[in-house]
């Protein structure tokens, strides 16, 4: 061995690191692939078999493959209210549990925004925690959670104007409070609200994403607030004949039915 030039052993050495990098690369590329392989069969779970439950299996796979991952994170998010809202309601006990959803919910659009602040959905999924807990504790015993849920949409949509959500989201943050009579509004520090913004916010919804029926059955409740039946009628009708993108469109579609039947003579 001593007469083992040194350069071998230096050259040896190089191809040690070498191989254990190589290896290390692949290790990487194989998560990511199987990361991204999990993102899309929960999107697939969550936008067209609905079955969330099986979404958030994928989801917290992929979290435990990549901790910080902007993508997941957001999507966690989504999931968490998809089966809080969907969770029964009738007792205290119940709604509790599903505020625990919903709190969950909050917490990872929060990690979303943290690793990566220029991302628009993670504000737009905590505008979407923050509305479904101030729904819970009531609009107006928790206007600090409405006006948060109205900055969070629009610091969304500056970092992303095509974001149907945000758009959506902001609409009905405005429709919600003008349910109250003005001093009301005024006393809460919500006397932002109009239902001529509501309408607006719809429709830039209903512009970027016009397949999707909540969008259109929340604006025409808003023109009928406004005694605008021409307007409404005509989102209620187009309501028939879009797709299902959504595991409560068949319920929408009643209720849009059952709208459209309320003004006909109007």
């Amino acid at each position: 061995m001593e007469n083992v030039p040194k350069y071998l052993f230096f050259v040896l050495f190089l191809g040690l690191c070498v191989s254990v990098s190589n290896v290390s690369a692949a290790i990487v590329a194989v998560d990511s692939n199987k990361v991204g392989q999990l993102i899309a069969e929960g999107d697939n779970f969550s936008e067209k078999i609905f079955d969330n439950q099986k979404a958030l299996d994928m989801f917290n796979e992929a979290l435990s493959l990549s901790p910080n991952d902007y993508e997941i994170l957001w999507r966690l998010s989504r999931t968490y209210v998809d089966i809080g809202e969907h969770l029964p309601d009738q007792t205290s006990a119940e709604k509790d549990k599903q505020l625990e959803f919903y709190e969950k919910s909050m917490d990872f659009a929060k990690k979303a925004i943290a690793v990566n602040p220029k991302g628009a959905m993670g504000y737009t999924r905590e505008a979407i925690a923050n509305g479904r807990i101030a729904l819970y504790k009531g609009v107006f015993k928790a206007p600090g959670l409405v006006k948060q849920t109205k900055a969070d949409c629009e610091k969304a949509i500056s970092l992303d104007p095509l974001d149907a959500t945000a758009y959506y989201v902001l609409g009905r943050a405005h429709a919600k409070v003008m349910e109250k009579p003005g001093f009301v509004r005024w006393a809460a520090g919500l006397d932002w609200a109009s239902m001529d913004d509501a309408i607006m916010n719809y429709e830039k919804s209903i512009e970027l994403r016009p397949s999707f029926i909540m969008y259109r059955l929340d604006c025409a409740r808003a023109y009928v607030e406004k005694d605008e039946f021409g307007k409404a009628r005509t989102h209620l009708i187009k309501i028939a004949s879009l797709p299902k993108e959504d595991e409560d469109d068949d319920v929408f579609r009643k209720e849009a039915l059952e709208l459209l039947d309320k003004i006909k003579d109007k």
